[in-house]
């Protein structure tokens, strides 16, 4: 039986994000959805309403709001780590080196 003519044909899904410079805004869109999962996940389990969570924050709603839109990748560090001490936790950032 012959293989298909169109096997591994083109450059992968990685390789067409980095040669469109879409790399660094997809990952960080991806990274930003897991963080607002996570935020919000914590808040449930602690029963925590947006109000609740604002004022631990020392922040307005909208901010909050900021905070669990998956999609906005604007969020500052000290924004992060008020939303972790709120919560009765901690924020860790590292660099990593990539996969091989």
């Amino acid at each position: 039986m012959k293989k298909p003519d169109n096997l591994r044909r083109g450059s992968s899904f990685d390789g067409w994000l980095k040669e469109e410079g879409l790399s660094a805004q997809v990952h960080a869109v991806a990274v930003k959805r897991v963080l607002a999962w996570q935020i919000q996940e914590a808040m449930r389990a602690e029963r925590l309403t947006k109000t609740e969570m604002a004022k631990r924050m020392n922040t307005s709603r909208a901010a909050l709001d900021r905070v669990l839109d998956p999609d906005n990748v604007s969020v500052t560090l000290l924004t992060l780590d008020k939303v972790a001490d709120a919560l009765g936790k901690s924020l860790r950032v590292e660099l990593a080196d990539k996969p091989a």
